[in-house]
This record gives structure tokens, C-alpha cells and sequence, in this order.
């Protein structure tokens, strides 16, 4: 205020930011995020960690009840097919933070191809499957089904984000300056990959040892 009564603006000290330039910092979508995977990690750690108790709390062969050892060869499909999405999404990652765009929508297209691949390859497993055991069979039927059906949830769940993501990318609405999107998505979907091997060497590689 002057002394003449009239309020003065006060402005900040040294140079603003460039014009559409993002701020600076983790930004509240980051947050919850990170949040989010926190949540999710620590349920799959919950999850997995009831299957050894289980497993070493029971007497006898494991798989029990006469459930033969889970066959290696769909799962190991399943595995290269998941961790081989991780690199075009590093790859549509790093094209939007430098503005190309049509390197971004072939890296999302090519990770979208490689999940949903999966989920076709865990849907003929679980054809399989069922014809030898149900969740309700005995204890090692309700984790195999839990565990591997709340995995195939959160890849559902990170082709959705893939799937928004890409139309975002078609209309033109992603670019270096707008790319937060992409960032958190690729985020979340290294977290299912990784979430993955886990139960990889649980559920299927485990009974083997």
C-alpha cells in the first residue's frame, strides 16, 4: 500500500517461467500415483506372502490334493510377452517429452498388442486349468485364482489407461509440454510387469524347487 491510500501489486522476484511451461515439483497426479502403486504393492506382498505360510504350513506334497505341478511353458510366454511391452512404453515415454508424436502412438500400440496378448495367452491357462482344479478345490486353488486373476485385473486395468492414453495421442492432445499422462501410465504399467515376476517365480517356479 502507498501512502496515499492505493494497493500496489506485488510482483515475484526474478524472471517467470516460459509461457505453457509446467511447474516445477511432483504435481498432486504423481502423488496419487505413487499412492496408489504403494496400495497395490502392498497387497500383492500381502497376497503372496499368505501363499508361503500357506505353502509351509501345510503337510504334504505341494501342490496338495493331487494337482500337478503348474506346467512352465504358457507362463514363460506370458512373461517375455509382458516384459517385452516394458520397452515400447519406455520408448512412447521418451518420444512424447520430445514431441514425437508418431513414435509415441506406435510405442502405445505396440505395448496395447503385447498386453492384450497376454491376457489372451492367461485366458487359454486358465481354460486349462479349470478342467483340474476350481478356486473352491482347496486352499492352493483359492491363491493360484486370487493371485493371478488380481494380476490380470491391474493389466486390464493398464490397458484401459493405455487405451485413453492413445486416444489422447491420436487427437493430438499429447506433446512435449503435455506429457504427464504418459509418464504415470508407463508407471503404473513397469509396476504390473515387475508385480509379474513375482508371482512368476511364487506360483509357478516355486512348486519346481
Amino acid at each position: 500500500m502507498t501512502v496515499t491510500g492505493e494497493w500496489v501489486p506485488i510482483r515475484p522476484v526474478g524472471p517467470a517461467p516460459p509461457h505453457g511451461e509446467p511447474p516445477s515439483g511432483r504435481t498432486p497426479a504423481w502423488w496419487g500415483m505413487v499412492l496408489f502403486i504403494t496400495t497395490e504393492a502392498t497387497i500383492f506382498a500381502c497376497l503372496l506372502g499368505s501363499y508361503f505360510y500357506i505353502r509351509f504350513s501345510t503337510a504334504g506334497p505341494w501342490p496338495p490334493g493331487g494337482i500337478k505341478d503348474p506346467e512352465l511353458s504358457k507362463p514363460l510366454i506370458m512373461t517375455v510377452l509382458l516384459l517385452s511391452s516394458s520397452g515400447p512404453m519406455v520408448w512412447a515415454d521418451l518420444a512424447v517429452r520430445r514431441g514425437r508424436t508418431a513414435q509415441l502412438r506406435a510405442g502405445l500400440a505396440f505395448t496395447l498388442a503385447l498386453g492384450a496378448a497376454f491376457l489372451g495367452l492367461q485366458a487359454t491357462e486358465y481354460a486349462t486349468k479349470l478342467g483340474e482344479f476350481v478356486w473352491s478345490t482347496n486352499v492352493y486353488g483359492s491363491l493360484f485364482y486370487v493371485i493371478t486373476g488380481f494380476h490380470g485385473l491391474h493389466v486390464i486395468v493398464g490397458l484401459v489407461m493405455l487405451v485413453f492414453v492413445t486416444i489422447a495421442a491420436l487427437a493430438g492432445k499429447l506433446g512435449s509440454r503435455h506429457h504427464e499422462r504418459v509418464r504415470l501410465v508407463a508407471f503404473y504399467w513397469h509396476f504390473v510387469d515387475a508385480v509379474w515376476i513375482t508371482i512368476l517365480f511364487t506360483i509357478y517356479l516355486s512348486p519346481h524347487l
